[in-house]
């Protein structure tokens, strides 16, 4: 049979650019001819620790000369080791290891609804979340992100959720009613354009849900695990701790390695045989997932998150300035930024990529910039020069 299209034998539903990667280091990408790429997407913030990093190189080769997955049937001690860790370090009680954010996002569906369920209200089966929301990919997170560009096409959306308005808390509070189970909310926004949620609007959540008996849920998928310059997002809000949480994509450093966190309340009602995975938390995962928190969790690690923050948003606010026709503005929290554009995000993605810098677009014609956690100062002032070459040429193409 012949293959057509342009990705050859694989669906078509990437728009790929025509760049193909042999190895990395540090915040360096390299292609098999030995051109250099500035990475400031790490693979739409998974690469948290950038490329090759040794503890990281180590950890995994010293896995797989072991055991590289047994089932959930028996103890896996890399478990145990890296769930007490989350634990010790977060609001919660109990993990469950995914493979992706997408499942742990459904993981934690299941676990608002399931505690519903097993005290005597089987009818909260609704989960309320924001208009501009992503959540993944799955029937139930294209569901819960209500938007049409991902849910067109696929048949009747999964029943149970309801989209407000990202900034209106009344009619917030007018969706809650006698079927709801819980609230969820990315405290970043990442595909609709870095919008991150006001930290007074996160306590406000969490007061909403103690007063309505119902459960708060994160979606920290790509905002933490260092990203913002804490552990966890939510910590920057006093008093805004979830009931449940999603995270992934940095947690792994590259390795496919996500995890739902609960508390013991919410987590009591997932009994065996509620939820399951064959591949979630095996042992090579969880060896690299242990060595991730071994280097962010280092004394400084994440202070220096926050030092080179001020410097990139420094150089994205003098990039702004110096480009009121191309760029209406930057936003965004700690290494989780975002450039808002006047013309089209592609074109600047694109132009970006000719001067040797990866970035990724988002929605709202927003150019998403998510360099590893360790990048370094000089690395941050050469992504400077790079954008202001690209915008430049732009400026005088146009």
């Amino acid at each position: 049979m012949a293959i057509s299209g342009s990705n050859g034998p694989l669906y078509d539903t990437f728009e790929r650019l025509p760049l193909q990667f042999d190895y990395g280091e540090g915040s360096r990408l390299f292609t098999h001819n030995g051109e250099e790429y500035l990475d400031f997407a790490a693979g739409i913030a998974v690469n948290s620790l950038g490329y090759s990093h040794p503890h990281l190189v180590e950890a995994l080769k010293s896995q797989s000369k072991k055991l590289w997955h047994v089932s959930n049937l028996y103890e896996i001690p890399g478990q145990f080791k890296l769930g007490k860790r989350l634990c010790e370090i977060s609001f919660a009680d109990r993990v469950f290891f995914t493979n992706s954010g997408s499942e742990a996002i459904e993981c934690a569906f299941k676990t608002a609804r399931r505690w519903h369920y097993a005290n005597g209200e089987p009818e909260r089966i609704d989960i309320i979340t924001f208009e501009g929301a992503f959540h993944g990919r799955t029937l139930g997170a294209i569901a819960a992100s209500g938007n049409e560009k991902y849910t067109t096409g696929f048949g009747p959306k999964a029943p149970g959720f309801i989209q407000v308005p990202f900034d209106d808390f009344d009619k917030l509070t007018d969706a809650i009613g006698k079927t709801t189970a819980a609230i969820l909310i990315e405290p970043v926004q990442g595909e609709a354009g870095i919008r991150p949620i006001p930290n007074n609007c996160l306590r406000n959540l969490r007061e909403l849900c103690n007063k309505e008996s119902i459960f708060l849920i994160y979606d920290e998928v790509q905002c933490g695990v260092g990203r913002t310059g804490k552990l966890f997002t939510y910590e920057w809000a006093d008093s805004a701790a979830p009931d449940i949480m999603a995270i992934a994509k940095g947690i792994g450093g590259g390795f496919p390695l996500g995890a739902c966190l609960a508390t013991e309340k919410a987590a009591s009602a997932m009994q065996p045989g509620t939820h399951g995975t064959t591949y979630g938390g095996n042992p090579l995962a969880m060896a690299v997932g242990n060595a991730v928190l071994d280097i962010i969790l280092e004394e400084g690690f994440l202070e220096n998150i926050q030092r080179t923050t001020l410097l990139l948003t420094q150089k994205l606010a003098k990039i702004t300035n110096n480009y009121p026709d191309l760029i209406q503005e930057f936003r965004g929290s700690g290494l989780m930024q975002g450039l808002k554009c006047k013309i089209s995000n592609i074109k600047i993605v694109r132009a970006f990529c000719d001067q040797n810098l990866l970035t990724a677009p988002a929605g709202n014609n927003v150019v998403r910039l998510l360099p590893p956690l360790m990048i370094s100062e000089n690395d941050i002032c050469d992504a400077y020069k790079k954008m202001d070459a690209a915008l430049s040429k732009i400026r005088k193409s146009d």
